[in-house]
């Protein structure tokens, strides 16, 4: 078993764990936070709980925290809003950076930056709330040919997230879909088994942890499923056979760096059933870390357990843009505005 050691700079730590938040996530978020404050403090951190949506970020400055750990999942917290406040008030925080959260919870704009990379993920199509015809439904299913997958592309947990057999149950999912989300994504439904890869580090360093297979009932990996049943099965070491596990570890590795992801994150894929290739679906730059998650479940098959796991995210909080307190303004201290 490895065993991650606290760094010198964080035996002096002030670590405030963001969870909750005001997405539709908020009730996984509060199981995630509450796995890694408990981890943190058996490493000897000094963590606290920090729900974004009941106190102003402000009094992360104000209580004089030194870093952030984003357990926040979903929007206001994995799209690049709170990674853009704590640049400005100064504080490091784990994941990736604004820019990367932002496209990496963007679904579509995902997909076209892996696909401008020849980085192969499902064909699709995108609808816009102002025209959900039946003619453009049509048009759409005409392109991308049933069945099809129709996503609210800014949501995570499989929110919202439907199937399409024909222009009924298309018309059913899009109107499910569009409580959600502005814009429509309609992807091809790739029948075969659904794999995910956990990635640490930042660039070149960055490296791919053990595939985990994910087989539920009936393909029906959905928001109950994942995180309140135990029908699900998850198999790690995956099974596969180790060229195709490679293969998978290698294109996960692509798609995180060419998203300019860092410190960690969760790439989620589909494996074509008849020709053994596998497809891209998306990027998770804050991933679940409850007692059902897979980034746990992979780091403890290479070795790496939860609380060294949770350290290790921890030592790689940064800031894009750092700066030293000899740089602030002289009128923006700790104990007033950054």
């Amino acid at each position: 078993m490895i065993h991650a050691k606290t760094d010198v700079h964080l035996q002096n730590a002030k670590v405030a764990v963001l969870m909750g938040g005001r997405s539709m996530e908020r009730d996984i978020s509060m199981l995630s936070g509450t796995g890694v404050l408990n981890a943190l403090k058996q490493k000897g951190i000094q963590a606290l709980a920090f729900d974004p949506a009941n106190r102003p970020l402000q009094d992360l400055v104000n209580e004089h925290f030194t870093h952030a750990f984003i357990s926040l999942h979903g929007r206001f917290g994995e799209d690049g809003t709170v990674q853009g406040a704590l640049e400005l008030l100064g504080i490091p925080y784990t994941g990736s950076g604004v820019m990367s959260s932002a496209l990496a919870m963007d679904k579509v704009a995902t997909k076209r930056i892996w696909l401008s990379h020849q980085l192969r993920t499902a064909e699709f199509e995108v609808l816009s709330a102002d025209d959900l015809s039946l003619e453009a439904l049509r048009g759409v299913a005409a392109k991308v040919g049933y069945p099809l997958m129709v996503k609210p592309p800014h949501e995570g947990s499989s929110i919202g997230v439907s199937k399409a057999h024909d222009l009924a149950s298309f018309e059913e999912a899009v109107n499910v879909a569009k409580l959600y989300d502005r814009e429509i994504l309609c992807e091809r439904f790739i029948s075969g088994q659904e794999l995910t890869c956990p990635i640490l580090g930042e660039g070149a360093s960055a490296r791919a942890f053990p595939v985990v297979r994910i087989q539920a009932p009936e393909g029906a990996y959905d928001y109950h499923n994942k995180y309140f049943t135990d029908v699900v099965q998850y198999h790690c070491p995956s099974g596969l056979h180790p060229q195709l596990d490679e293969q998978v570890q290698e294109l996960s590795l692509k798609a995180y760096r060419a998203l300019g992801c860092r410190g960690w994150g969760r790439v989620d894929l589909m494996l074509d059933e008849q020709t053994l290739e596998p497809y891209l679906l998306e990027m998770n730059t804050s991933p679940g870390m409850t007692s059902h998650s897979l980034v746990p479940m992979s780091a403890k098959a290479s070795g790496l357990a939860y609380e060294d796991l949770c350290l290790e995210i921890l030592q790689a909080a940064t800031l894009t843009q750092p700066y030293g307190e000899k740089h602030r303004p002289a009128d923006a201290t700790r104990e007033g505005q950054a």
